[in-house]
């Protein structure tokens, strides 16, 4: 029996056959879930626009990600990480493209690549997006692009850095979804990881969350975001890229003065 938040998210999809299609999985597999895996749940927000909130409220307060109390700069970086997770876990619904359609920004090199992400969003139809988010991540057979760890730092996925992903993930208590077949080292998933390192979702010292982001995500995930700016298949998605690259850039920046 589905609970209440998948039969939303399916509703809101249009049936099983059409959420699969939207977040690049098989139909059989949404159709064995009872509720939405906790590692499926950035995505099905993305393709549906039903919130984390109402798609396991086992998992997410409605209200957003909390910070460090009297940390107003980790609670920023934690939702930018979370968006970044958003966007590379699946296509936006109409409803987010709306939202950041409304991103606001300043003259920094991030506030820049708020108002390109913004008129992207503003230039496009969550249709048009659908495709070229699958034609980039997903494809036939696979996308334009792999985003995953081991992919990038040796060439083949299921390697030897998704290892000690794991190994520093059962660290923090942060263990893998039972059946699922997502690894651990996509883009996606490291970036929810950060968001909570940074927002204090799980319990790390500040040299632990550094440590991580040296380990699995600085050595990278700049080169992958540069990557989809660059991409033959992206539009929407090369705004998406250079958001990315830049936010990426900043932390590695902080992180070194941080030492």
């Amino acid at each position: 029996m589905r609970d209440d938040g998948l039969d939303r998210a399916i509703d809101a999809a249009g049936g099983v056959a059409q959420l699969a299609r939207k977040i690049g999985i098989s139909q059989p597999s949404v159709s064995s879930w009872s509720k939405v895996p906790a590692q499926r749940v950035i995505a099905v927000e993305a393709a549906t626009g039903i919130s984390r909130g109402e798609l396991r409220p086992d998992l997410f307060s409605k209200q957003p990600l909390p910070a460090r109390p009297g940390d107003p700069v980790d609670a920023a970086r934690a939702q930018e990480y979370l968006l970044l997770a958003t966007l590379l876990s699946a296509a936006p619904s109409g409803k987010l493209l709306d939202q950041l359609a409304a991103l606001t920004g300043d003259a920094t090199t991030l506030g820049r690549a708020h108002i390109a992400l913004a008129a992207a969003a503003a230039d496009t139809v969550a249709a048009k997006v659908e495709r070229e988010h699958f034609d980039l991540f997903v494809g036939l057979g696979r996308g334009e692009l792999l985003p995953y760890a081991s992919y990038y730092l040796t060439g083949f996925l299921n390697e030897r850095p998704l290892s000690r992903l794991r190994a520093d993930l059962a660290a923090f208590g942060i263990e893998r979804v039972a059946n699922s077949s997502e690894p651990e080292d996509h883009a996606a998933i490291l970036c929810e990881v950060m968001a909570g390192l940074a927002g204090g979702r799980f319990e790390a010292s500040c040299e632990a969350q550094r440590s991580f982001f040296e380990k699995h995500v600085a050595p990278w995930m700049g080169r992958l975001f540069g990557d989809i700016e660059g991409a033959e298949n992206a539009t929407f998605y090369r705004a998406v890229g250079a958001l990315g690259r830049a936010f990426i850039e900043i932390e590695m920046k902080a992180f070194t003065f941080a030492n």
